[in-house]
C-alpha cells in the first residue's frame, strides 16, 4: 500500500516520503479500515510517540497521521461492535502507525459511526479538534451555561471548534487570535474578539475558563484573567503559571466513541462547522504539509478519490 513514512525526527515535514508499505494485519479488537480521508497535524513530527514505542524503543519507520474517515474492510479476533463495510471515523493510537497510508489497523473502541451523509473528508476532519474542544470544555473545564470562555487560537481548528461548542452551551465566548482572523472568530460565534498582535489581553476582563492552545506567554498572562474557582485548560504541555484561585489543567485529548458521535451529530444538524483549509491527495501530501504560506483551517489529505 502506499504511505507516508517519516524516519528523521530532525527533518521535520520535509523528511516525510511517499513510499510502499505491507498492508497492516488485525490484532485482537483491531479493525483494518480502508482510509478514505486522514487528518495530520504538523506539531505530531516532535511528539515522542512519533518515533517510539511505549517501552522507549525505536519504532521508525512509523507513518504518521491519527485522524481518519473510511470503512472497515477486516475484523480482528474478538472485536465486536463494529462490521465490514461500515463506515467509521475516528482517534487512532499515538504508538501505532498512523492513517496517512491506504489502510490501517486500529482498535474497533478508537472508532464510532460515520453517518452516510457526512463526506468523509469532513469526518476525518473532527476527531482531534472535536474530541479536544469537547473533553477541554465539559470534562476537565466543567463548562456550565451563563459562564465565560477566553478562548485562544479561535480561527483554527481546536479553537473554533471549543468557541462553537461553548456558545452552543450557553457561554459567552471572547475569541483570540490575529487581525485578519477577526471576522472569522465572530462568524464562530465569539462576541468579542482581541488581537493579540495589537489589543491588550487584558482588557478582555475575568473569565471563568481560559482554553489554551498557544501557551508560552500568552498561556501565563492568561492564568491571571481566570476568575476565582475558575480554570485553565491546556493542550501545550504542563501549564507554566496557575491561576491565583482556580485549577489548571492540561490534557492529552483520547478517543471517545460517545463523544464522537455527539459531535459529527451537531455537524449533520447545522449546531457546528468544520474548519476545513486546503484538501490534498496521498501523492502531494508532503507539499501540502510545507506550505510556503499561512493557510487557515486544516489541512486533509484524501487518500481515495
Amino acid at each position: 500500500m502506499k504511505a507516508i513514512v517519516v524516519t528523521d525526527q530532525a527533518a521535520g515535514t520535509a523528511g516525510m516520503t511517499l513510499m510502499e508499505r505491507p498492508e497492516p494485519q488485525a490484532a485482537i479488537n483491531d479493525v483494518i479500515v480502508q482510509v478514505h480521508a486522514s487528518g495530520f497535524v504538523t506539531t505530531e513530527l516532535a511528539w515522542p510517540s512519533t518515533w517510539t514505542d511505549r517501552r522507549g524503543g525505536d519504532r521508525t519507520p512509523s507513518i504518521p497521521g491519527h485522524e481518519l474517515a473510511g470503512v472497515v474492510t477486516a475484523l480482528g479476533y474478538g472485536t465486536t461492535g463494529l462490521s465490514v463495510g461500515q463506515r467509521v471515523f475516528g482517534l487512532a493510537d499515538w504508538y501505532r502507525d498512523g492513517t496517512l497510508a491506504e489502510y490501517i489497523a486500529i482498535e474497533a473502541r478508537n472508532l464510532a459511526p460515520l453517518p452516510g451523509d457526512v463526506d468523509f473528508t469532513v469526518g476525518a476532519s473532527l476527531p482531534i479538534s472535536g474530541l479536544t474542544a469537547w473533553q477541554g470544555l465539559f470534562e476537565h473545564g466543567r463548562l456550565r451555561a451563563r459562564q465565560s470562555v477566553l478562548a485562544h487560537g479561535a480561527a483554527g481548528a481546536v479553537g473554533s471548534m471549543v468557541t462553537q461548542l461553548a456558545r452552543e452551551a450557553g457561554a459567552y465566548v471572547v475569541g483570540t487570535g490575529r487581525a485578519a482572523d477577526r471576522q472569522a472568530v465572530l462568524d464562530f460565534g465569539a462576541k468579542e474578539f482581541v488581537d493579540l498582535d495589537n489589543d491588550a489581553l487584558e482588557d478582555a476582563g475575568k473569565v471563568d475558563l481560559v482554553f489554551d492552545v498557544v501557551g508560552g506567554d500568552i498561556g501565563k498572562r492568561s492564568a491571571g484573567m481566570v476568575r476565582p474557582g475558575g480554570t485553565l485548560v491546556s493542550v501545550v504541555g504542563p501549564v507554566e503559571a496557575r491561576p491565583a484561585d482556580g485549577l489548571a489543567v492540561d490534557f492529552v485529548v483520547e478517543s471517545d466513541r460517545a463523544q464522537l458521535s455527539e459531535v459529527v451529530q451537531r455537524v449533520r444538524d447545522g449546531r457546528l462547522r468544520t474548519n476545513i483549509g486546503n484538501v490534498s491527495t496521498l501523492d502531494d501530501a508532503v507539499a501540502a504539509f510545507s506550505p510556503t504560506e499561512r493557510r487557515k483551517g486544516k489541512t486533509i489529505i484524501r487518500v481515495r478519490p
